[in-house]
């Protein structure tokens, strides 16, 4: 990112109306998240986690959750850049700065878009199945 007005931090709390409208914005594929209950329940897993938001002026325009899971790899579970923003490389600079805040770890994305990934030149390594479906809505 060479934009000056570009940065990258921790999420706060009052990141969350942003977050929430960019969540919002994504439209059915993200409804889990924002959705009646899904929202108070995302929240509870922002909490426990360690996520980064991406700015342009004052505007959040990406973000990225990820949980450590103590010294056996971080895992990154979302990564979002608001449609208006994306070509920009914003969602490489989320990951990049996840590996730079754990540089001795190995950072591992869970991934439902996987030529993105590779697009990144980020490996496959392995896969992910579903055990127990919890039906929850």
């Amino acid at each position: 990112m060479t934009d000056a007005t570009t940065g990258v931090r921790r999420y706060r709390p009052d990141d969350d109306e942003q977050l929430y409208a960019l969540l919002e914005r994504e439209g059915a594929e993200w409804k889990d998240y924002w959705h009646g209950g899904g929202w108070a329940r995302y929240q509870r897993a922002l909490t426990s986690s360690v996520v980064f938001v991406l700015f342009e002026d004052d505007e959040l325009c990406g973000y990225v959750r990820c949980r450590d899971d103590d010294g056996f790899g971080v895992y990154v579970h979302d990564l979002l850049v608001d449609r208006s923003h994306r070509g920009k490389h914003h969602g490489r600079a989320l990951l990049d700065h996840v590996c730079e805040h754990w540089p001795d770890e190995t950072v591992y994305v869970m991934s439902d878009v996987d030529p993105y990934y590779e697009k990144l030149g980020y490996s496959k390594e392995g896969s992910i199945f579903v055990a127990h479906a919890s039906g929850v809505a």
